[in-house]
């Protein structure tokens, strides 16, 4: 017995006509005939008198009748609970980022998506990014972002953007006032690294061999953030993501320069498990960060950087001099993760040489 058959039975008794009903269910008479047969068989009890034109519906029917309308009132009850289900947003989604893309691009999103859907939030987790990839893989989070997503046959990867990078150097450096840096005057450069082991640190080296440029490497760290503290003590030049110094450079912390090398960016994607069924409200979530409209980042243009606190823009290659970096709005390096409330970030001391030699950096 099927919730079809006995919506049939309702219309041919609604209707008194076998086949005015069987055309409201798109079936033959003939068919919607053998259906009330079936149903008479298994209730072992005559529905319709068949003998009277128009037919009558015995007692039996009439009371089955309304049995059927009670039931079929109740599924369409619980068809429309669960499709309110399927389409509340709300709960928790859980993200885990690698630092960078973490702390400097998620809390604006974090704060939209959170105005849109009262009843949601999200929970971020700031890890390194082969952790990014367990969180996701052993089901801890939902969605991850990182750089360089990895091809993986449980891992579906959504692209963000592509992030252009740039020469970064402290402002009395003499390269911080050009207007562009080219890639051979780099060479013998002391440079603050990112750890071998990660994939935007073998990029940023294939580059520079494709261009045939060796420099000295001094120092490398496993995160953004001490590098930038690194070279804001002069301790050497580096190449960062553009976005990722866009506050050092508008207060004149850091001088930003493009590079002749317009094709290294760093990649950034969402991730997932493949055969995990996404909830509307973590789906709500990717499609947020997926809207081009919601993310001037996909389109920045590498050679120009937004003033720090204003609207207007200036050409980066003119920002350049200023103090110390006062502030830093990432753990230091030794944390293995970082669960925060996006609304508050941390904070952490200005950069010294033993502090960094503290933040899991190898001197060089």
């Amino acid at each position: 017995m099927h919730i079809e058959t006995l919506r049939l039975y309702c219309d041919i008794v609604r209707q008194r006509s076998f086949s005015r009903g069987a055309e409201q269910n798109f079936v033959s008479q003939s068919a919607a005939s053998q259906a009330v047969q079936q149903l008479e068989t298994q209730l072992g009890a005559a529905l319709i008198d068949r003998t009277r034109r128009p037919f009558a519906v015995t007692p039996e029917g009439e009371r089955f009748y309304n049995a059927c309308r009670q039931i079929l009132s109740t599924w369409e009850k619980a068809r429309t609970d669960v499709s309110a289900v399927k389409a509340r947003v709300d709960g928790i989604v859980k993200v885990a980022a690698i630092y960078s893309v973490g702390l400097h691009d998620l809390s604006r999103h974090v704060q939209r998506f959170m105005s849109l859907y009262p009843e949601a939030r999200v929970q971020l987790e700031c890890l390194h990014p082969h952790k990014v990839v367990d969180a996701v893989t052993s089901g801890e989070a939902d969605v991850g972002i990182m750089s360089y997503p990895p091809a993986n046959r449980s891992l579906a990867v959504v692209p963000l953007r592509d992030e252009p990078m740039a020469f970064v150097c402290h402002p009395s450096h003499p390269l911080g006032r050009r207007r562009l840096i080219r890639s051979a005057e780099l060479n013998g450069e002391k440079f603050v690294a990112f750890d071998p082991e990660l994939t935007i640190r073998k990029a940023i080296d294939k580059a520079l061999k494709q261009a045939n440029v060796r420099v000295n490497i001094v120092m490398a760290f496993d995160n953004i953030e001490t590098i930038k503290q690194a070279v804001s003590i002069a301790a050497g030049v580096t190449i960062l993501p553009v976005h990722t110094v866009e506050k050092e450079a508008g207060v004149r912390a850091l001088s930003v320069v493009p590079l002749d090398i317009p094709d290294l960016v760093r990649p950034v994607g969402l991730i997932h498990r493949r055969q995990k069924l996404l909830s509307p409200t973590v789906s709500r979530f990717m499609d947020l960060l997926k809207d081009p409209g919601e993310d001037p980042h996909r389109r920045a243009d590498p050679t120009v950087l937004p003033r720090g606190g204003r609207g207007d823009r200036i050409p980066r290659e003119s920002v350049s001099s200023g103090g110390p970096k006062r502030r830093a709005d990432a753990p230091d390096g030794r944390a293995d993760a970082l669960v925060m409330d996006l609304d508050t970030p941390a904070r952490s001391a200005p950069a010294t040489p033993d502090a960094l030699l503290g933040n899991r950096g190898r001197l060089r």
